[in-house]
């Protein structure tokens, strides 16, 4: 299959989740024998920290611009499929282009469904709109659950797919580091997300001073109070993410305020920590138990006493060892890869008749 993708970005990870759940998902998907082109809005500030500017598994390029994009007219054209990232700059424009310019179906993969439903109930066009759901063959979302009937009868999608983020599990491994934190948090800083960092990190932190405990993230603002034991760093290149996670004796799962509402929205950061045998502790949203058993291969926390008891008591090694076990039976990059493959052709088989009649 040559599938063209319109993503936001695959070169950089900083402050963004995009960049390495699309790298995981394409490498898995080209090595089931695909062919890739990723087309990439170039924009300064992924530039100035790009973090895998050739990748080995498919073709990356940018463009600067709507007019520029149109240099790769016939790539989409003659593409098998072709996938409009959520996200992407212009993203209604894009998306409108790669719909009138494609003779494949067109697919959107919202990493961000939560998020875009409110954007869309407010009215605030921005990646996507409303009239342009129709248009996308196949809607394949982060967020399972509820969320896709109602893509479906609400939006006009003719398929709403869950295609959850996952994790490369050659990359992301157990590494022999020794314990340096008793917990910690890897994530950009967001408004919606802190009160809960504080909750469920600083509180424990300022509670515990003999612990040790980490923030790993850009964005975060100069006035934020961390106690002495809570270390900081800015960011923290996917490289050195299993270190990180292995260096932790528990990671803390926080998650955005649109995505708890919706539930079945799990974050990669939760595969990616589970795949490297980290307990992972964390906020309580619909759906979470049917991707990871609490109190076995995940625990749930409400406030800062339950993570203090959970970093008192728990057994994090058993618990982090079960969660990497069922992380690696169902949430690798390699069954995601086989889910899209199975997503595209279906959509392909539905266009082919119209094809045919062209």
């Amino acid at each position: 299959m040559k599938l063209v993708v319109l993503g936001l970005t695959l070169s950089s990870s900083w402050g963004n989740g995009h960049a390495t759940t699309f790298r995981a998902l394409l490498a898995a998907f080209a090595a089931r024998g695909h062919d890739i082109l990723f087309l990439e809005r170039d924009k300064p500030w992924y530039a100035e920290h790009r973090d895998e500017p050739s990748p080995g598994y498919c073709r990356l390029e940018f463009y600067d611009g709507l007019d520029d994009l149109s240099r790769w007219r016939h790539e989409i054209a003659t593409a098998d499929a072709v996938i409009v990232g959520s996200y992407v700059p212009d993203g209604i424009a894009v998306g409108h282009l790669a719909q009138s310019w494609a003779s494949g179906p067109v697919g959107f993969y919202d990493i961000d469904t939560p998020v875009t439903l409110a954007a869309l109930d407010r009215g605030a066009y921005d990646y996507l709109s409303a009239a342009l759901i129709p248009g996308y063959a196949v809607y394949l979302s982060f967020t399972g659950g509820p969320t896709l009937e109602r893509l479906e009868r609400h939006y006009g999608s003719p398929a709403a797919r869950p295609l959850y983020c996952s994790v490369d599990a050659e990359r992301y491994r157990p590494l022999d580091t020794g314990k340096r934190w008793d917990l910690s948090y890897l994530g950009t800083y967001s408004p919606d997300r802190q009160p809960t960092l504080e909750r469920l990190l600083i509180e424990p932190a300022r509670a515990a001073p003999e612990r040790r405990f980490v923030v790993a993230g850009p964005q975060y603002p100069a006035d934020i109070d961390w106690p002495a034991n809570v270390e900081r760093i800015e960011h923290l290149p996917p490289a050195d993410h299993p270190g990180f996670y292995s260096a932790s004796r528990a990671t803390l799962n926080v998650t955005r305020a649109d995505m708890i509402a919706a539930g079945w929205s799990p974050s990669v950061r939760l595969f990616e920590a589970g795949a490297c045998g980290t307990a992972i502790i964390s906020d309580r949203w619909d759906g979470l138990d049917a991707l990871l058993a609490p109190g076995a291969e995940i625990l749930l926390a409400d406030g800062p006493d339950d993570v203090a008891a959970m970093l008192a008591d728990a057994d994090l090694d058993s618990i982090g060892r079960a969660g990497r076990a069922r992380i690696l039976a169902e949430h690798t990059a390699a069954h995601r890869a086989e889910e899209l493959e199975r997503h595209l052709t279906a959509a392909l088989r539905l266009a082919a008749p119209v094809a045919s009649l062209v």
